[in-house]
């Protein structure tokens, strides 16, 4: 299965009940097409104390939500929009932005 972001991409969710919010991508899981969005689909976890140092009880931290929900924001126009791919003369591809076209890192 492909996913159309990448860990450290600007992604805005655009359903469920974190809908509107901004977040950059933590992690990508392709073969069950879920992503983590820093900030988003907040869960508690009862967490037992493993290290010394290493409190225990309950802790926050975000769930993956499926990779459709999100959509890749562009830093130039900072709208979110689709991702193209486009290939240089050197035939190396990147991606790009399908509004303003711009190239995406």
């Amino acid at each position: 299965m492909k996913v159309h972001v990448k860990t450290k991409d600007e992604v805005i969710v655009i359903s469920g009940k974190d809908k509107g919010v901004k977040g950059k991508v933590l992690a990508v899981s392709p073969k069950t097409g879920r992503v983590t969005v820093e900030g988003v689909a907040m869960v508690t976890k009862h967490q037992k104390s493993r290290a010394q140092g290493q409190p225990g009880g309950l802790i926050k931290k975000e769930a993956a939500i499926d990779a459709s929900n999100v959509m890749l924001v562009c830093q130039k126009c900072g709208k979110p929009s689709r991702s193209g791919s486009k290939t240089l003369k050197d035939g190396k591809k990147i991606r790009v932005c399908k509004k303003c076209g711009e190239q995406i890192d």
